[in-house]
C-alpha cells in the first residue's frame, strides 16, 4: 500500500512539473509579462552594419508553434533552412518543422520573387512583422547571410546548445542589404601549426557568422606541407610530419580536403588553396633532394625565420613539380583561383624570381585556374585575371605602393590585406601573450578604422576585390589562441567588406562590437577584452 501511495505521489508530482512546464511554454508563445516588455535587439545593431534598415511596429515572437516555411524551394534552400532550424532548436526548445507549405506565419526562407534580383548573388531582404519574419534572396548565399543576421537580432543565449528560458523577438521592420566587396576573405595558416579538419571547420563557422565568403587555406611552407599530393607522396608524409617547435604536425588526405571544401560550400565560402612559391618551401625542398639545385635534401625546419629557402629556378624538374602540384590542387578545388604565394623570397635573386614567376602563372593557368599571389609578384606582369594581395603596411616603400597600383591600374584584381590592419596575429599591446609584432600593435580600432576604397593610393576603384584577414600561426597552436587573437578584430574586417562606406564610424561601432561579446561567450569563444571597447560588466 506505502508503494503504491508513493508511486501515486510521483506521479502526480511528474504532472505537475509538466504542467507547469507546458504553462511556461504556452505563456511564452502567449506573451507573459516578462516577453512583452523585453525590448529586441534593435536592427541597426548588426555587424556587419546593414545597407539599409526602416524600423517598423511589433516585433515577431519565435514560439512552440512556430515553423520554417520554404515554399517551392529547392534541396539548397531546404539545407538553409536545416542549417537554421540547428542553430534555433537547442536553445528555444521548439520544435521548429521545416514545410514547403506556403504562409504568412512563421519563419519564411523565400527564393526570388519581386525586386529579388536587385539584391544580387549574396544580398537579402529581412521583413519582421507580428506574424511573421521573412528572408528573401535571389540566391541561397543570400538567405544564408540573411540567417546570420536574424541570429545577432535574437538574444545572445539563441546560441547556447541547451534550453534557455529567453522571449525570442525579433525587432519589427525591414532590412535590405547588399556587400560593398565581392571578396571578403578569412585566411587561416595551417602549415606552421597543423589545424585539424574539425579545426577548420570551427573556423569556417566562425567566419559565416559575419558574411565572409572566402576561405584561404595557407597550406604549404618552410615547417610543413599539408595537403596530399599523389605525384609526389613524400610531401605529406615526410614534409607534413612536424611543426613549430617540433610538434608532430599532420597533413590532409585528399578525402579529408574535399571535406573541408563540402562544409566551406555549405557555409557558402569558397576555398582558395595556397601553395607558396619559390620561397617558404623548405619541407618541400626537404621531401625531395631534387628539387634543390645542389640535389641535397635539407633538414625539416621548425623554427619561424623566413625568407631562407628557394626553389631551384634554373631546374627543369622544378616546373614539372609545380605543374604535377597545381593539377592536383585545380581537380581537388572547384573554386576559380589559385594562390601561388610569391612572398618574402629573400633568398631568390631578382632575375630568378622574375623567371620563376613567368613560368610559373602560366601552369596554372593551364589547370584552368585564375592566380592569385601576394603583391611582390607585381615584380612581373600578372597573368590575366589575375589578383595581386596586398600586405604591405605603413613602413611599406612608396615605390613599391606604387608597383602595386600600377599593377592594378592595368587591369589586376587588388584583395588588401595589410598587416597592421587586418593581420589577426599582430599583437594587440606590447603585453599580449601571443603573437607577433613585426608590423607594429594592432589594438581593435586600428584594425578597424581604415578605407579600402582610399587604402592604396593610384588603385582605381574598380580594381578592389575586396579585404581579407589572414591569421598567421607561428605562436598560435589551439582553438583558444586563435579565438583570441580573432576576437574582437574578425567582425571589424568583415564589416568593411560587406558595408557601405557611410556606416563605418568607429564610436557607433564600438558600442555593437561590444554587444557581440555576450553571443561570443554563449558559443565558448575567448576574446581580448580591449580597453577601447565599452564592454557590458
Amino acid at each position: 500500500m506505502r508503494r503504491s501511495r508513493l508511486f501515486c505521489s510521483l506521479l502526480l508530482v511528474a504532472a505537475a512539473g509538466l504542467s507547469t512546464a507546458g504553462a511556461q511554454s504556452a505563456a511564452a508563445d502567449r506573451g507573459s509579462p516578462s516577453a512583452r516588455h523585453a525590448k529586441p535587439i534593435a536592427l541597426d545593431q548588426v555587424i556587419p552594419a546593414p545597407a539599409s534598415v526602416k524600423p517598423g511596429k511589433d516585433p515577431y515572437t519565435i514560439g512552440h508553434r512556430t515553423q520554417i516555411r520554404v515554399p517551392g524551394a529547392s534541396g539548397e534552400v531546404r539545407r538553409v533552412a536545416g542549417y537554421l532550424a540547428d542553430v534555433l532548436r537547442p536553445s528555444t526548445g521548439y520544435p521548429l518543422p521545416v514545410t514547403g507549405k506556403d504562409g504568412r506565419d512563421g519563419i519564411v526562407l523565400r527564393l526570388g520573387g519581386k525586386d529579388a534580383k536587385a539584391l544580387g548573388a549574396e544580398g537579402y531582404r529581412l521583413t519582421s512583422t507580428r506574424h511573421a519574419v521573412t528572408i528573401t534572396a535571389a540566391r541561397p548565399a543570400g538567405l544564408f547571410h540573411g540567417v546570420q543576421t536574424l541570429r545577432q537580432l535574437l538574444p545572445p543565449s539563441v546560441e547556447k546548445r541547451s534550453g534557455q528560458h529567453s522571449p525570442w523577438k525579433v525587432a519589427g521592420g525591414t532590412i535590405s542589404d547588399t556587400p560593398r566587396y565581392g571578396y571578403r576573405g578569412g585566411m587561416i595558416d595551417v602549415s606552421r601549426h597543423f589545424f585539424t579538419v574539425d579545426q577548420v571547420k570551427r573556423y569556417i563557422d566562425q567566419l559565416a557568422l559575419y558574411k565572409y565568403n572566402k576561405l584561404h587555406l595557407h597550406l604549404t611552407d618552410d615547417q610543413g606541407w599539408r595537403l596530399q599530393i599523389n605525384s609526389w607522396p613524400r610531401l605529406a608524409t615526410y614534409g607534413g610530419s612536424t611543426q613549430v617547435g617540433g610538434g608532430p604536425g599532420g597533413y590532409y588526405t585528399k578525402a579529408q580536403y574535399r571535406e573541408i571544401l563540402r562544409y566551406a560550400a555549405s557555409r557558402y565560402l569558397e576555398v582558395i588553396p595556397e601553395i607558396d612559391t619559390p620561397g617558404h618551401t623548405q619541407a618541400a625542398l626537404a621531401s625531395y633532394a631534387k628539387l634543390n639545385c645542389n640535389n641535397i635534401a635539407p633538414p625539416i625546419y621548425t623554427g619561424v625565420e623566413v625568407g631562407f629557402s628557394s626553389l631551384c629556378v634554373p631546374k627543369k624538374v622544378t616546373y614539372e613539380f609545380l605543374d604535377d602540384v597545381f593539377r592536383e590542387v585545380a581537380a581537388l578545388t572547384p573554386g576559380p583561383y589559385l594562390h601561388i604565394g610569391g612572398d618574402e623570397a629573400y633568398s631568390t635573386s631578382h632575375a630568378d624570381y622574375m623567371t620563376f614567376m613567368n613560368k610559373a602563372q602560366p601552369l596554372v593557368t593551364k589547370h584552368k585556374k585564375k592566380v592569385i599571389g601576394w603583391h611582390q609578384m607585381t615584380a612581373v606582369t600578372p597573368a590575366k585575371g589575375a589578383a595581386v594581395q596586398y600586405w604591405g603596411y605603413d613602413k611599406t616603400p612608396a615605390k613599391e605602393r606604387e608597383q602595386v597600383a600600377a599593377a592594378a591600374r592595368k587591369g589586376a584584381g587588388l584583395i588588401l590585406s595589410p598587416a597592421d590592419r587586418s593581420y589577426l596575429d599582430m599583437k594587440y599591446t606590447k603585453d599580449t601573450k601571443l603573437g607577433k609584432a613585426w608590423a607594429g600593435y594592432v589594438e581593435v580600432q586600428r584594425s578597424y578604422d581604415w578605407d579600402p576604397a582610399t587604402y592604396l593610393k593610384g588603385a582605381p576603384q574598380k580594381s578592389i576585390m575586396g579585404v581579407e584577414a589572414p591569421i598567421w600561426t607561428e605562436t598560435l597552436s589551439t582553438n583558444q589562441h586563435l579565438d583570441y587573437m580573432t576576437f574582437p578584430r574578425l567582425p571589424g574586417i568583415a564589416e568593411l567588406g560587406w558595408s557601405p562606406r557611410s556606416t563605418h564610424d568607429w564610436n557607433t561601432y564600438k558600442h555593437r562590437l561590444a554587444s557581440q561579446a555576450p553571443r561570443w561567450e554563449a558559443m565558448g569563444f575567448d576574446y581580448y577584452r580591449s580597453p577601447q571597447v565599452p564592454w557590458r560588466k
